[in-house]
């Protein structure tokens, strides 16, 4: 079977956290029920307008699974307007032949289990707020041993308190406090991403602050955090090597020409192995920008990000961008063709004191790569790639890329492959990827995909295998509350 809905309902710490969560909701159900309801506020204008980039919508907070309790349909739950719940398994078969992830050429099988429980309160605390997200990852076989990337044992990836004013700032502006254990997404997803597609999420202890909202002229995001490590056993920890903090301004007021994101992004790390101490201190300083020109169908999106700072005992100097344009014609299929070009700088000399790789963060590689390749660092890359959507159920798409080192001396961070000499060539590989999605039932979703890539010269060259990689996969999703 496909599914494993025990894993959510039987689990003894799932189960118990449902228990113990449900049983408190009588309790604020009282104080909701004898809130004098509030005039409902005035329209306001939105600025907010479409983002077509492939794969760059951030996730929704709080999560897309995610439905307010009076609108999941459950008997008893009409008048629980004030609570949000969300239940949602995924099962991913994938079969992989030759993974250049992996140091020898094997065909490798194995199933991905993912359960995701959500509870949150939203109303009856006056400002406070709470949320908790419980996240249960597994697999069932494969030939290597489990790794952080595909398990973590039923981990809260969420637990925060938020104090939420929703006339904080005036004029439709609200004001959020977040504390605690935290998973978001912010700008195009390259650099701060929860990994929706990895069967594990990137989370982090500490503040987030927020005024305004997607539809405001202008959202002010501030955030003080540490990243948690996930562990294969006991619960996970957060790394106290690291900080992360910084700022991301929303300026949508031009959004029929332009939508502008600023940003600050600085990572802290101070580590010390043996007797030799590493101190990393990077700020990212960058600019997207996205929109639409006019209504000719043409679209576009730029992210341009600059690095200055210190990897001791090297400087830090780096930089990368992305400018992705798409154009979607009038026809029933909805098709949107898109080109993309991407570059990240690279190490250019290992033996220098100067330090060129550009640091990704805490980003995702699927936007860059189906297969799972590639990275934002030491990179240029080459895309295009075609959507359709024949029915409102029905989505297609499917692309070709092409890789290359952006310094020939630096690393292909994923494969483990670098030739400090450089004289292997730039050239990693080609990769053709098509993926079909659409409903069984409102309830439950199919993906379907496969990703071949075909390596370049300094692949062959440096690892000494010639032979395709193919990844073909099935991945079925269950909303309990759709």
């Amino acid at each position: 079977m496909l599914f494993r809905p025990h894993l959510a309902l039987t689990h003894p710490v799932l189960r118990l956290a449902v228990l113990a969560l449900m049983a408190g909701t009588r309790v604020w159900a009282q104080g909701a029920a004898q809130t004098t309801a509030a005039p409902a506020p005035k329209p306001q204008p939105s600025f907010q307008v479409e983002q077509r980039g492939y794969g760059l919508r951030p996730e929704s907070e709080p999560p897309r699974y995610v439905r307010p309790a009076n609108k999941t349909g459950l008997p008893g739950f009409e008048d629980l307007d004030w609570l949000d719940v969300g239940l949602e398994l995924r099962t991913r078969f994938e079969h992989h032949d030759n993974d250049y992830r992996r140091q020898v050429s094997v065909v490798d099988d194995f199933v991905l289990w993912r359960t995701r429980l959500y509870l949150g309160v939203r109303e009856g605390l006056g400002p406070l707020r709470l949320a908790v997200e419980l996240v249960d990852s597994r697999r069932s076989g494969g030939q290597f041993p489990p790794d952080e990337r595909d398990m973590n044992l039923t981990e809260p990836i969420q637990a925060y308190a938020e104090l939420y004013f929703a006339a904080g700032a005036g004029k439709g502006r609200p004001v959020s406090i977040k504390a605690g254990r935290q998973a978001f997404e912010y700008l195009d997803r390259r650099l701060l991403a929860r990994n929706e597609w990895r069967n594990t999420s990137n989370t982090f202890d500490g503040l987030r602050g927020t005024v305004g909202r997607a539809s405001n002229a202008w959202q002010l995001d501030v955030l003080a955090l540490r990243p948690v490590r996930r562990l294969l056993s006991g619960l996970d920890q957060p790394d106290d090597t690291q900080w992360l903090a910084g700022a991301i301004l929303d300026l949508r007021r031009w959004s029929r020409v332009a939508t502008l994101q600023p940003y600050v992004l600085h990572l802290s790390q101070d580590v010390t192995r043996a007797t030799v101490r590493t101190d990393r201190d990077i700020p990212t300083v960058g600019v997207r920008a996205f929109g639409l020109v006019g209504r000719t169908g043409v679209d576009w999106d730029v992210d341009l990000a600059a690095q200055s700072g210190e990897d001791r005992p090297r400087r830090h100097r780096a930089s990368a961008f992305v400018v992705e344009g798409g154009y979607s014609p009038k026809h029933p299929w909805k098709p949107r063709f898109s080109t993309n070009h991407t570059h990240a700088s690279g190490d250019r000399n290992p033996a220098d004191l100067a330090s060129n790789r550009f640091e990704r963060l805490f980003g995702f590689a699927r936007p860059f790569s189906a297969s799972d390749y590639i990275q934002w660092e030491n990179l240029r890359a080459q895309k295009v790639r075609v959507e359709l959507t024949p029915t409102p159920a029905l989505r297609i798409d499917a692309g070709w890329s092409a890789y290359w080192l952006a310094s020939a001396t630096d690393r292909w961070n994923v494969a483990g492959l670098r030739d400090p000499s450089g004289r292997s060539g730039t050239h990693m590989g080609n990769e053709f990827d098509v993926r079909v999605r659409f409903p069984v039932t409102p309830r439950v979703g199919v993906n379907i995909g496969y990703a071949r890539f075909a390596p370049g010269e300094f692949t062959r060259t440096v690892s000494g295998r010639t032979a395709p990689s193919h990844i073909p996969y099935v991945e079925v999703t269950l909303n309990a509350f759709r």
